[in-house]
């Protein structure tokens, strides 16, 4: 072997193409930072899907608690415990409904900093006066024979 041919140029001879050299390099720098902007993408979008289902539990703890006819207090406690960290508990009566209404933020930067909001009613039990004996049910009619 001539000592011309000892070089890169003899290496690709032997191997293929040199121009593929470095491919798998250039591939792999664009591959790994999309996996993992994928990635995190998915923990955000699985962390506010859990911090919804969160709020509409919490409101509708709230909601259960003051339809008993708890305090205030204890119904936005109620609501306070299920909820996620950092939650807003609103709550009022509009007639005989006790409505509960939890908002609360999710983790992230900037666009990705979502508010949450899962909102609940519940009919208060002083409304239902005389419900306590029952629904009404009709006599039974009389069959001729």
């Amino acid at each position: 072997m001539r000592s011309s041919e000892r070089g890169p140029a003899a290496r690709g001879r032997a191997w293929g193409n040199g121009g593929d050299r470095g491919s798998v390099t250039a591939e792999a720098a664009v591959a790994v930072p999309t996996l993992v902007t994928f990635t995190l993408a998915l923990i955000w979008a699985l962390t506010a899907a859990s911090a919804q289902i969160q709020c509409v539990d919490a409101a509708r703890a709230g909601a259960r608690a003051a339809a008993r006819s708890e305090p205030r207090a204890a119904a936005v406690a109620s609501a306070r415990s299920a909820a996620p960290a950092g939650a807003r508990v609103t709550l009022g009566r509009t007639g005989d409904l006790w409505r509960v209404r939890v908002e609360a933020p999710t983790p992230g930067p900037g666009a990705l900093a979502l508010t949450l909001a899962a909102e609940a009613a519940a009919l208060a039990e002083d409304s239902l006066g005389d419900a306590e004996a029952g629904p009404a049910r009709p006599e039974p009619a009389e069959v001729a024979p």
